[in-house]
């Protein structure tokens, strides 16, 4: 399955829902990407305002 991005939190992810916020919204274009590893840590996480590790995409169309 490929993987899907959501337009309200812009977590990549697989499957019906999107897991970091339970949206069902998805965006099929995307730009830029950024792994965020530890959400206490990270300052970028902070500022946009991740709260769950995993893998976003930067702009969502």
């Amino acid at each position: 399955m490929k993987k899907k991005v959501c337009r309200e939190c812009k977590f990549f992810y697989e499957g019906e829902k999107c897991p970091a916020c339970g949206s069902n919204k998805t965006a099929t274009t995307w730009q830029g990407r950024i792994h965020v590893l530890d959400t206490q840590k990270s300052s970028i996480a902070k500022k946009i305002g991740i709260t769950v590790p995993g893998e976003y995409a930067i702009k969502t169309r």
